[in-house]
């Protein structure tokens, strides 16, 4: 199974819940992510997808604050499920092409039949986001980079809401990329890239390159090595 794997260019991307929930659900965003992979499926190309939880998370985790107090494993529980309901929701979407079942451990990727051209995945434990997930099923698959689509067009510096001097960055290495950010994870994070997942993509040499997902166009020219619009960090 695995040199069946190494016959095909197998595609990790990672999808923010915020692309697929920004508020109510955009179907629109959703519509043109199935549009983008079926022609990409069509030309040979393998997807694994693996959901966010966005802001679906943070309105469970902000009403069970407002009843109890919570620890960072229940804020982490309340992440992981929404990314399985997400998960599920890209599942059903890709129904006709895409393995039967939402994968949560990375293991389980490796017993998927490689002629499954799309793979859902969700989260699996708590202690981090689904950016490690998405990197540990790109160690296991042996691909060597991963897309991470978000609602930004750049990493930057700084936050540029709140800092009118930060600068957007095209390409940075990892070392540089992990010292703009924390280096510990927190359910209630906010960073382009989770900090866990950062440092293992590093140690295991893995590209990550951050888009817009309302920009299919950066997105096709990153998969075919042109100028992109977005971050590249390896």
């Amino acid at each position: 199974m695995q040199n069946a794997m190494e016959t095909i260019e197998t595609i990790v991307m990672s999808v923010g819940g915020s692309l697929i929930v920004p508020d109510q659900i955009d179907s629109s965003f959703l519509s043109k992510l199935k549009s983008f992979v079926d022609t990409e499926t069509a030309n040979g190309r393998r997807f694994i997808i693996i959901a966010g939880g966005g802001r679906t998370a943070r309105r469970y985790q902000d009403a069970a604050a407002e009843v109890t107090e919570l620890t960072n494993d229940d804020l982490d529980w309340m992440g992981i499920h929404a990314t399985r309901l997400n998960g599920h929701l890209l599942r059903t979407i890709f129904r006709d092409t895409a393995h039967r079942e939402v994968i949560k451990n990375p293991d389980d990727v490796l017993d998927i039949n490689p002629d499954e051209k799309v793979v859902i995945a969700a989260g699996y434990r708590p202690g981090c986001s689904t950016d490690l997930r998405a990197i540990q099923i790109a160690e296991r698959v042996g691909a060597k980079k991963v897309i991470n689509l978000s609602n930004i067009d750049y990493v930057y510096t700084d936050d540029p809401r709140t800092n009118p001097e930060a600068s957007k960055i095209e390409i940075i290495s990892w070392a540089d990329f992990r010292a703009l950010i924390p280096t510990e994870w927190d359910p209630g994070l906010s960073s382009p890239f989770d900090p866990i997942a950062a440092k293992e993509a590093d140690e295991k040499g893995i590209e990550v390159a951050i888009i817009n997902g309302d920009k299919p166009e950066a997105l096709s020219n990153y998969l075919n090595g042109k100028p992109f619009v977005g971050t590249q960090i390896s």
